[in-house]
């Protein structure tokens, strides 16, 4: 069995704990959380819950760590941290610093003779392999990737971050009339043609809306690129109306074949998902059974979805694997 400890216990966080519970490999040894220990309520009366000074000090009994914070602030800093003393996976999905956050990420994992998986998830994650199997397919081509409409989590913890801001929804909406122009293999588009941004904020007892509201769609690497629309709404209104965490989207990759070029092909993968971090969960706790393997394997550094065999992160063993998927 792999000992699964959980640290952050949000909606990523309930997302991966209800994926250990249904995988038959792993077990979860312990919740870890920056809040008290005894506000947080697992799934299972049996779980225990720590502080998460407790994986500072010897004896943790964990394989792998499942890192469910969040990229603004969290990741950049936990997961480097404690890959120092564990295996890792976390979900860091800021596309701009992945290239930063692997380098740190690296270089803690080899001196502390780990194995870590960064930016797992659905994208980057799942996202990533289809788009590098489309470009290897279909060089000759032209493709996109197109998120929603649905709830980002890492934009939505973003603005949440934001002084004044109390709750915040983040949506992410592709643009019709450019999905279909993909499709017939028209390309070129900005980041601004592809997607909207509606953001529902609840504030804070005397904080400034402008401000806010200014803050939101100036923020570097998560709104500045795109056209956005910030409402603010009532506590009750964001309970009513925007409870649900609905998300998905399509990778996108068209080309030609043939001497000729003849012949169109069009690859595309889609994702429609009732709960975001449910699936994500899913996703961390597959790639937590192969950061497993991997380490036993005696890998050691930092690894993305595109350094794992797929066959890792099946409970199946190999030869069931060519039996019944192959």
């Amino acid at each position: 069995m792999i000992r699964i400890g959980i640290v952050g216990y949000g909606n990523v966080g309930r997302g991966a704990e209800s994926a250990v519970l249904q995988s038959e490999d792993m077990v979860l040894t312990g919740i870890f959380t920056r809040r008290a220990p005894e506000s947080i309520h697992p799934q299972r009366d049996d779980t225990p819950v720590y502080p998460i000074s407790r994986l500072e000090e010897p004896g943790a009994e964990v394989d792998v760590l499942l890192l469910c914070g969040g990229s603004a602030t969290d990741l950049p800093l936990q997961t480097p941290e404690l890959a120092h003393r564990y295996c890792v996976v976390d979900t860091f999905d800021t596309h701009a610093r992945i290239p930063e956050h692997f380098a740190n990420v690296d270089a803690a994992a080899k001196e502390g003779a780990t194995a870590a998986i960064i930016s797992t998830g659905w994208d980057p994650g799942l996202f990533s392999l289809m788009r590098i199997l489309g470009t290897s397919v279909l060089p000759e081509g032209t493709g996109d990737t197109f998120w929603g409409p649905g709830v980002s989590q890492g934009h939505s913890d973003a603005v949440r971050r934001i002084e004044g801001v109390a709750d915040a929804r983040q949506y992410t909406i592709p643009v019709q009339k450019t999905m279909q122009a993909v499709r017939k293999g028209e390309s070129g588009f900005t980041a601004r043609d592809k997607h909207t941004r509606e953001v529902y904020v609840v504030l804070k007892e005397g904080a400034d809306p402008q401000r806010v509201a200014q803050e939101i769609i100036t923020m570097p690497n998560y709104f500045d690129a795109y056209d956005t629309t910030v409402h603010f709404i009532s506590a009750d209104e964001m309970a009513a109306e925007h409870a649900a965490m609905p998300h998905g989207g399509f990778v996108i990759r068209s080309g030609r074949l043939g001497a000729a070029r003849q012949y169109d092909s069009l690859m595309e993968f889609k994702l429609e998902l009732d709960s975001n971090p449910m699936f994500t969960g899913a996703v961390m706790a597959a790639f937590g059974r192969a950061c497993h393997r991997l380490h036993e394997q005696g890998r050691r550094g930092c690894f993305t979805a595109f350094d794992v065999p797929l066959g890792l992160l099946s409970p199946l063993s190999a030869e069931e694997l060519r039996g019944k998927l192959l």
